[in-house]
């Protein structure tokens, strides 16, 4: 949609007042994916309400891919980008893999588009990120259900990487999160219960049952849980290391089965 300098002006000057850091850039993005007057008063409104950028344009950018990201889905960090790194260091073409946890099934995605051939799987208990993943990934290999119940049977044993960026929030420190996560993405998607691994140690003990021998699990994490989460993975028997990255803030614990 063409506008005017004073047009775009105005909307940085009201982004700026909403508290948007970047108001230039999302200025431009918004004017980019706004089809005409009317769509851009929608967009701007709820931008400056505060809702997620990601949620008003409609995608998010990850991986160099652009991802559909629907409204009330989880939105997929650039600190993710790690876990998709770390993974692909251990995929071989052909692999079989399966993303936990997948919300708008970015990682699939971005594993999908730097390995051959991948047999790849997403899985979400929330319906709505269903729906989302769906449309990054191919939708009959994206399964609702609780972690592991919704996949088919034959893959007991042969999944050959795991990746789960499961809820890792301990409960209380919900409340400490910015508005635009904690008002408008699923609580499912955030909350990991007390300490924040709940998820986490669910989604180890079963891995067992489904990596294939020398299959890996990665799962994002916290600095600060880490210690923990390396315990969950080798409570269940598996090996276990740490991997960091200081540009992105990430954190990942990568496990194999032996």
């Amino acid at each position: 949609m063409s506008v005017s300098p004073s047009t775009e002006d105005v909307l940085v000057h009201q982004l700026r007042a909403a508290g948007c850091v970047f108001a230039e850039d999302e200025a431009r993005l918004i004017l980019a994916a706004a089809n005409d007057p009317a769509s851009l008063v929608s967009m701007v409104q709820r931008r400056v309400a505060g809702r997620p950028l990601e949620h008003v344009l409609g995608w998010a950018e990850f991986c160099g891919l652009r991802i559909a990201v629907d409204a009330d889905v989880f939105v997929p960090r650039r600190r993710t980008e790690f876990l998709v790194d770390q993974a692909r260091a251990v995929l071989r073409g052909g692999a079989v893999v399966v993303d936990l946890c997948c919300g708008s099934g970015a990682v699939g995605a971005a594993l999908a588009a730097v390995t051959d051939s991948p047999e790849l799987y997403a899985v979400d208990i929330d319906p709505a990120a269903v729906r989302c993943a769906r449309r990054n990934v191919p939708a009959e290999r994206v399964f609702e259900g609780d972690l592991y119940d919704p996949l088919p049977p034959r893959l007991r044993g042969q999944v050959d990487v795991l990746v789960a960026n499961a809820p890792y929030v301990p409960t209380e420190a919900i409340r400490l999160m910015p508005p635009e996560a904690r008002l408008h993405e699923p609580l499912v998607s955030l909350d990991g219960g007390t300490d924040g691994l709940r998820i986490q140690r669910r989604v180890a003990a079963g891995a067992h049952h489904w990596l294939a021998p020398g299959g890996h699990l990665l799962i994002e994490t916290s600095e600060r849980q880490a210690a923990r989460t390396v315990k969950a993975f080798t409570d269940v028997g598996l090996s276990a290391r740490v991997e960091t990255s200081a540009e992105l803030g990430a954190t990942v614990v990568v496990g194999m089965r032996s």
